[in-house]
């Protein structure tokens, strides 16, 4: 596959002033015949349902029901719709301040194909060139690019024999992904026996479930770097090499083979495009109504915010699953203890800096990453001796180097990422420590001194998402993709304690990430399908 001719059956199409933007409709993998609902959601027709959060969860979500006939209304915490996809628009820049990788095309488009439609009908997609550029700390610097050719002459660099098992590797990714996606992320097996299936059993063959994402590589790649860049996806899915199923390599064939986009506007134009879309359907959205309480059971729910007593049929949770278990419902109606959320593994948060900047930085791309050489320190600091890091891998993003409406003419859009564990202390005085070193290691490390340009900084950390999204233990993104923490073994769509609540978002299945979280709103209506009693 090289190039962007190979994205498309005949519908790649460029725009007149942009040669990179297009709709992705190509042969991403999963097989059309599996687009389809594999449950009616008939039986939703009629019924009234509050949806609680407007994340990606909630959204798609909201849209199944809705479409299926029931009465849907969202309740959002927030001033604005989207979740953690929320947006920060000040002095003329505009942030996204949560996802800003638009991967996994296809899931959007099957998401929009099952009401009709085409992400095209809502934003525009760029695909970047490259998708993103890689500074390690010892003074090296590499792209990863559109062209796999390209990117087979990069790994050999490194190390003799390594655009073989590059090829090698993706062909493993590529199965992965597409048996993943046809038989397993987009169904639903919340108990062991669904595994006891002989297609279950014939497709798993061959798939990379049992190991860890560092034994896997080791397996292909022995240059240290290039184990870095199979694995820097894991950023995405809140996990470390050692304690991430192998089976996640499939996010390899996502990278290099389905392309990295940028949703004009920003991933808050998919946000956008999604409530239109919902609105279209029926949806009623209510902002800032932070839900206190829900009592009730299934035909006999009052979901409480502080100004209204909202009457439902059935209820779905898209807000944090530990805050909405301990603090929303009553201690009969819990499924987990306090202790059980306590001993979950969290994915990451973040320590994050929005920068407004004067002039261009050049050598930074759209998305940039800063590694280290040996990233196990960062690692320890998150997963075994919680801290800050010393000696941070962290990311850039520089969405203006794409979008000149996401800030003013001669600035720069700019935001530094950097993991760290979740659950430890977040103090004013820790913050201006850590962006003073995070300020003088992206000066260091990728030549662009940002201290004497900025015009406008706003930071956010632990404390932050715990009040904006009331996020266990500050976590950016929910429960981490461990070994003891995959398919069956995370939360369930279906509360086992309290008839007619359902959850969604990335504590069920499949889990974390945007193009997942879509897939759970999915499963989640068919799982109120499948537990709601025929009229």
């Amino acid at each position: 596959m090289d190039s962007v001719s190979d994205y498309g059956d005949g519908s790649l199409s460029s725009s007149s002033d942009d040669s990179r933007s297009y709709d992705f409709d190509g042969d991403s993998g999963l097989d059309p015949e599996k687009r389809h609902l594999t449950t009616d959601l008939g039986a939703v027709d009629g019924e009234s349902v509050v949806v609680v959060g407007s994340g990606f969860g909630g959204l798609s979500t909201a849209c199944y029901l809705a479409q299926a006939g029931a009465d849907v209304t969202v309740l959002e915490k927030n001033e604005q719709l989207g979740g953690r996809a929320s947006r920060l628009e000040r002095d003329g820049f505009r942030f996204d301040m949560g996802p800003s990788w638009y991967l996994m095309p296809d899931v959007f488009e099957h998401f929009f194909a099952d009401f009709g439609k085409h992400p095209s009908e809502y934003y525009g997609l760029t695909r970047l060139d490259p998708h993103y550029r890689i500074f390690f700390k010892d003074g090296d610097r590499v792209d990863m690019v559109p062209d796999l050719d390209e990117n087979r002459k990069r790994f050999e660099e490194y190390e003799p024999g390594a655009a073989e098992a590059f090829d090698r590797y993706l062909e493993k990714s590529e199965r992965n992904y597409r048996i993943g996606m046809d038989h397993f992320v987009y169904t639903d097996r919340p108990n062991l026996r669904d595994y006891v299936d002989p297609d279950v059993l014939r497709y798993s063959w061959g798939l990379s479930l049992v190991g860890s994402m560092q034994g896997h590589v080791e397996d292909y790649f022995d240059h240290p770097k290039l184990q870095q860049i199979m694995q820097y996806t894991l950023v995405f899915l809140g996990g470390a090499p050692t304690n991430t199923p192998a089976l996640y390599n499939l996010m390899s064939y996502v990278d290099f083979e389905l392309g990295v986009y940028y949703p004009d506007g920003g991933l808050g134009a998919v946000v956008d495009g999604m409530v239109e879309l919902a609105e279209e359907l029926g949806v009623t959205f209510h902002t800032d109504a932070e839900v206190r309480e829900i009592r009730g059971r299934r035909g006999g729910f009052v979901v409480r915010t502080d100004d209204e007593a909202y009457l439902s049929d059935i209820v779905v949770s898209d807000a944090d699953y530990a805050h909405t278990e301990q603090e929303l419902l009553p201690p009969e109606k819990r499924q987990y203890s306090a202790e059980y959320w306590d001993t979950r593994t969290y994915a990451p948060s973040a320590f994050l800096l929005y920068l407004g900047v004067e002039g261009d930085v050049e050598e930074l791309e759209h998305h940039t990453l800063v590694l280290p050489t040996d990233w196990n320190d960062h690692f320890e600091t998150i997963f075994d001796e919680p801290a800050w890091p010393e000696d941070p891998a962290y990311y850039l993003c520089v969405p203006s180097k794409t979008d000149d409406t996401v800030a003013p003419e001669g600035h720069s859009n700019l935001f530094a990422l950097v993991p760290i564990a979740p659950g430890i202390e977040d103090t004013p005085e820790i913050r201006q420590s850590y962006r003073d070193l995070v300020l003088d290691d992206i000066a260091e490390h990728t030549g662009v001194d940002l201290r004497d340009r900025i015009v406008l900084e706003e930071s956010f950390c632990l404390d932050d998402f715990s009040s904006r999204y009331n996020s266990q233990q500050g976590t950016a993104l929910g429960l981490a993709h461990t070994l003891t923490q995959t398919a069956l073994l995370r939360p369930p769509h279906a509360s086992k304690a309290m008839d007619g609540l359902y959850f969604t978002g990335s504590y069920t299945t499949p889990g974390i990430g945007v193009p997942m979280c879509l897939i759970s709103g999915r499963l989640t209506a068919e799982t109120v399908a499948k537990t709601t009693p025929a009229k």
